[in-house]
């Protein structure tokens, strides 16, 4: 290799464990992200760092857990909402001190006052919008505004300009504006990092007709689904086709992942029905978005490098996205141990073959935490519903056997389980330390 790769990044939202067809979807494929997964790697325990969108978003792009990275609840969208600040460094950040170029296009979801936006935290050039979720053609903001008091507000930024493109569909805006700047960045001899953050399939579940029209055959609320994950599945093979015309494909790293599980929020619903939504799928797996069982954390992850990575991998070892940041670094010649990380560089797991580095990871969702020690996995008053009471106190299963957390091997195991609850709130006693220490005074307004 005779130059530092460049990186880029996708993040869908809301999006299920089996909703690709590279993931074992079967009701509609999308085939340019299927491309990703059979020409590198595809990690089949891949974990977000939360069930929900900024704590996971912040993890990705900090290499800690979200408590540590000063993000552990959805955020606020009004605009002094705090967030993500300069404190703790982005891998935008970390690259960009070794000379590269970094742009971010979509959803930010960490913060919209001054010193939380993209712009302070790493990144040279950002469009997209900044709170948690938009109208897809108003480019509004609407979801507090149930509370009567909170009025809507347009989200639409060019950097520190706000504009407007009523009228034109928010993930189609994400596609254009990446291959443009892509570009823009290849005419410089510096790499670049890219972060893509697509916000479908996050409601409001919207798709041009050209998009619905693809899938006649399917129910109202898996069609939209489909459309939504169409145009994006488009605006990934736009891109990376775009990269191969300008001769760089080869030397770009490509990782995609979702932030979280699939919701089952009524909101997603547009025609004012209350019932759960169901139009995501967690493929086998229990649990959806809020939820520390495997269907809220467990998300497609995916490794893509032509030459170097070897491709058609399907890779078991469990990972999570707080390992992005110090694998990236890594490859662009930096050194992890720079920085206060807790991921961990797993460039040898999709390079090389090698184990995991993890022997334990952890959750914390709320009252909700869990501990992964290899093939066990335990959850503390696990939900599997936001707002409804715990599954069970303390819950075990055996993921080899078991990913669908189906038997409670709690009291069978005994032993294991109490030492796993002991690990598992020794760590959250720690997370909590920390955060009183450095971060809870500064975040008292969420959503």
């Amino acid at each position: 290799m005779n130059r530092r790769p460049n990186f880029l990044i996708f993040m869908t939202d809301d999006q299920g464990y089996g909703d690709l067809s590279c993931m074992g979807n079967t009701d509609f494929v999308t085939p340019h992200i299927d491309a990703l997964a059979n020409g590198g790697a595809r990690f089949t325990n891949w974990y977000s760092n939360s069930p929900v969108c900024s704590p996971s978003r912040a993890s990705l792009l900090t290499g800690r857990y979200p408590a540590n990275a000063g993000v552990r609840a959805i955020l606020a969208g009004h605009r002094k909402a705090t967030g993500l600040t300069p404190e703790t460094p982005t891998i935008a950040t970390a690259v960009r001190d070794l000379g590269y170029q970094t742009a971010m296009v979509g959803k930010w979801h960490l913060g919209l006052c001054q010193q939380s936006r993209p712009n302070q935290n790493g990144f040279d050039y950002f469009y997209g919008f900044m709170a948690g979720c938009i109208d897809y053609y108003s480019h509004i903001f609407y979801w507090s505004m149930a509370d009567g008091s909170t009025n809507p507000t347009h989200d639409l930024w060019e950097n520190d300009h706000e504009f407007y493109e009523n009228g034109q569909y928010f993930t189609e805006m994400v596609s254009d504006k990446a291959v443009e700047k892509i570009r823009e960045l290849n005419a410089s001899d510096a790499p670049f990092m890219m972060y893509v953050a697509y916000n479908a399939p996050h409601y409001p579940m919207h798709a041009p007709r050209k998009y619905l029209d693809r899938f006649p055959h399917l129910p109202p609320d898996r069609r939209i689904m489909a459309a939504m994950l169409s145009a994006v599945d488009d605006g990934v093979g736009q891109i990376t086709d775009e990269l191969e015309r300008l001769g760089i494909l080869e030397d770009t790293v490509i990782f995609f992942q979702s932030d979280n599980g699939p919701s089952r929020e009524s909101r997603n619903w547009l025609d004012g029905r209350c019932d759960p939504y169901y139009g995501g799928l967690p493929g086998s797996l229990k649990g959806h978005k809020f939820s520390l069982f495997e269907g809220g954390i467990r998300v497609p992850g995916i490794f893509f490098w032509p030459g170097h990575i070897p491709a058609g991998q399907v890779i078991d070892e469990p990972c999570a996205a707080m390992d992005v940041f110090p694998t990236l670094l890594t490859l662009a010649g930096g050194n992890p141990d720079d920085y206060t990380l807790d991921g961990r560089d797993i460039s040898g797991v999709f390079m090389h073959g090698e184990k995991t580095p993890h022997q334990e990871l952890y959750w914390e969702m709320e009252q909700q935490t869990a501990i992964r020690c290899g093939k066990y996995k335990l959850v503390l008053d696990g939900q599997l519903v936001e707002g409804e009471p715990p599954q069970d106190p303390v819950f075990l299963s055996d993921l080899s056997i078991d990913p669908g957390e189906t038997v409670n091997l709690a009291q069978q195991m005994p032993e294991l389980a109490k030492t796993l609850q002991e690990r598992a709130l020794s760590w959250r006693s720690g997370i909590e330390k920390n955060w009183n220490k450095k971060f809870a005074q500064a975040h008292r307004q969420t959503t």
